[in-house]
């Protein structure tokens, strides 16, 4: 049975980021993130039109959270506040112990390790605090870099056994990872 009772939102640190609660504060650069074309390449949104988009997207998340149907962090460099990506866990299947992951990153944060320290810091929680049992991820087959980071854990392309929940979508991948099957920690 998964664990979503958290009295305090639970705030991860790694050796450099903080992945924190979101909030209001976050909104430009909440829609700096989800306005960005390289960043919505390979996620099926409408894009944000501004800064109230963003505080609606915040809000929708607050609900989403309080309501134990997400777990959705801001992802911060230590010492510095300002977002520069979000990682969640979302569609909770109580009866087979799974969750799924999803992640953003501004583009000039990629090709610095951030996401694969960030999930690694999220999967630990997961399997951890959360007790997932399995961890699920979908990605385009055509974001090369979201797949490589993937694998690189230890996620594994699925034989068939857990369902892509995002209907219309036609290139996604379905990746689970278990416990037993990480391979790679830091950055």
């Amino acid at each position: 049975m998964l664990n979503l009772n958290f009295i305090i939102f639970p705030e991860l640190f790694t050796e450099r980021l903080v992945l924190r609660e979101l909030n209001a504060d976050d909104a430009q650069q909440v829609h700096l993130l989800r306005s960005n074309e390289e960043v919505n390449q390979f996620i099926d949104r409408i894009p944000s039109s501004g800064i109230e988009d963003a505080l609606a997207h915040i809000n929708k998340i607050d609900e989403y959270v309080k309501n134990k149907q997400s777990v959705n962090w801001a992802i911060a460099l230590k010492g510095n506040p300002e977002l520069i990506g979000g990682i969640c866990f979302w569609n909770f299947d109580e009866a087979n112990s799974t969750i799924e992951l999803g992640y953003e990153l501004l583009p000039e944060y990629h090709h610095k390790g951030i996401m694969t320290e960030a999930i690694h810091a999220a999967i630990q929680f997961g399997f951890e605090q959360i007790k997932a049992e399995t961890i699920t991820a979908f990605p385009s087959a055509n974001n090369i870099k979201s797949v490589g980071i993937l694998e690189k854990i230890g996620f594994k392309l699925d034989d068939g056994l857990y369902a892509n929940t995002h209907d219309g979508i036609d290139d996604m991948l379905t990746y689970i990872l278990k416990p037993d099957m990480l391979v790679s920690k830091g950055k």
